[in-house]
């Protein structure tokens, strides 16, 4: 990651990879080495929490669906020593970076796809399956990088889409962890409960003490029965802007978040 104040992961290194200029960075405090593009779509702390409350073991497989270069899985692999993992992304040169990514970590076991996510399908089976959807409005306007807002809008169907396809490649008790915006929760609810894998845990994230929670994160067990539960949450920041002792210990220290 960047400084105590910076949301996005860090790295002042540069260079190209089949024309795409790139920045060599880290995630979690320099125990993953990460590369993504310099300009465009720039990974968050979106993904690094989303792998922190993937509930993986070593042995298991792992599906994502919008992997971009793949934060999110390399993070998993971090803080789970011999998961396996498949990462799914429309965009060809997310894909590339992904792989290069993953080999640059000495990580084999993780894999990159090139495919529409809502439409993946005979990749075997998981034992979860995880995505950081698209929520910028579709009507809204358009980011002047094609990958960026590739990246980031919304689109008709498209959240249904992917917990369909996740739902459907996913064992049976298997588990579903989506991160998003709070906004788009009951939308979230909704495709869950339509593909048989009904919420178990809502977790927010405050960005501060007394503010509203601005993301998300939910899990499903698929064909799961137990009643869904709101856990207290996690505050990212402290009132100086820097974040919290227990944020650090899942973006800098590779700490699993228990839902």
């Amino acid at each position: 990651m960047g400084s105590a104040r910076d949301d996005r992961p860090g790295g002042c290194d540069t260079g190209s990879l089949a024309g795409i200029e790139v920045t060599e960075g880290s995630l979690l405090d320099g125990r993953v080495r990460y590369a993504q593009p310099q300009g465009g779509f720039r990974s968050g702390i979106e993904p690094v929490l989303l792998a922190a409350a993937v509930p993986a073991r070593s042995g298991e497989r792992v599906l994502e669906m919008g992997c971009g270069a793949g934060a999110a899985l390399l993070c998993l692999s971090a803080r789970v020593p011999g998961v396996g993992g498949l990462g799914v992304d429309i965009d060809a040169g997310m894909v590339l970076l992904a792989r290069r990514n993953a080999a640059a970590n000495g990580w084999p076991g993780l894999e990159f796809l090139t495919a529409d996510a809502a439409s993946v399908e005979g990749m075997g089976t998981f034992d979860h399956a995880c995505a950081n959807p698209p929520f910028h409005p579709s009507g809204g306007t358009a980011s002047a990088d094609a990958s960026r807002d590739l990246a980031k809008r919304d689109r008709p169907g498209l959240l249904a889409g992917w917990v369909g396809a996740m739902a459907a490649q996913v064992r049976h008790r298997g588990t579903l962890t989506v991160i998003l915006a709070a906004a788009e929760l009951p939308r979230a609810i909704a495709a869950l409960m339509a593909a048989g894998c009904p919420p178990s845990r809502l977790f927010p994230l405050w960005p501060r003490e007394a503010q509203a929670a601005k993301l998300v994160i939910v899990q499903s067990v698929k064909a799961g029965r137990g009643p869904m539960r709101l856990s207290p949450g996690m505050r990212l920041h402290a009132a100086d802007g820097s974040f919290t002792a227990e944020a650090q210990a899942v973006l800098r220290e590779g700490c699993g978040i228990e839902l």
